[in-house]
């Protein structure tokens, strides 16, 4: 399995993905149901998780939503500690994730509007580096794991902080080396195994380092740490299989 789960992600199209996955994961949740895990967003429970990743890292995947570590960190965030579940606010989800895609549009009090460059699942298709909205649209935005495939990211931050109303607040996360203070990047390799060599996966032109959040900083936002994956003890982190390390970069828009 995961063999074949690697052989996938290097080879389908993301689109395609997305539509396979739905297609059949009610039959990965039956097969792998258990009580050793929980996934917090669907709340099934499963004697182990799929293997993810260009290595096919071992127990990442939730066989009935398709989350993985950091869709469910961030969905305990929202619920926990903003009012994303039950304020009356206009969001932008950008690459729309699909564990996430049906339960926030369910949400009544959201004005919910999904957009992407090639997902099947969004609302409007659009790229981020020229975003279709007005200035000031939207309360909150979300945008995860995208920066990282953008030609022109400081462009892409800055069009998100433009759409974003005065005291709004945007999520904007990447995968970030820990080990590396500043972000690597270097337009001259497009070579997509010489990508995977340096950036982790083919399609990335970059990998972040520690500075990430001073780039948001430098898009005009005010930056906020947050650090709720560490106020869960390590018993909790593995049962719902949360990351390792992570730090939500909270991006707010001053004014009111």
């Amino acid at each position: 399995m995961r063999r074949f789960l690697k052989f996938i992600v290097r080879t389908i199209p993301r689109p395609i993905l997305i539509r396979l996955g739905a297609s059949f994961s009610f039959l990965f949740a039956f097969l792998y149901r258990g009580e050793k895990y929980e996934c917090p967003i669907c709340g099934g429970r499963f004697k182990k998780m799929f293997p993810w990743g260009n290595k096919g890292k071992p127990n990442r995947l939730c066989p009935q939503c398709l989350s993985l570590e950091r869709h469910r960190l961030l969905w305990l965030y929202l619920k926990n500690r903003t009012g994303f579940f039950s304020e009356k606010l206009k969001a932008l989800h950008i690459a729309p994730e699909q564990p996430f895609l049906k339960r926030f549009k369910a949400l009544k009090n959201l004005d919910y509007i999904t957009a992407d460059l090639v997902s099947p699942i969004a609302d409007v298709k659009m790229d981020i580096q020229d975003i279709p909205f007005k200035d000031n649209t939207f309360d909150v935005v979300m945008c995860n794991h995208v920066m990282e495939h953008i030609p022109d990211e400081s462009k892409a931050i800055m069009e998100v902080f433009r759409v974003l109303k005065k005291g709004g607040w945007a999520i904007l996360q990447v995968p970030v080396d820990f080990s590396k203070q500043e972000t690597y990047e270097d337009a001259a390799i497009t070579d997509p195994k010489e990508r995977e060599k340096h950036f982790g996966q083919y399609d990335h032109l970059r990998f972040h380092g520690l500075d990430y959040p001073k780039r948001l900083e430098a898009g005009g936002f005010t930056v906020i740490h947050e650090k709720y994956l560490y106020e869960f003890d390590e018993k909790t982190r593995d049962y719902y299989r949360l990351p390792c390390e992570e730090v939500i970069y909270l991006c707010k828009k001053g004014g009111s």
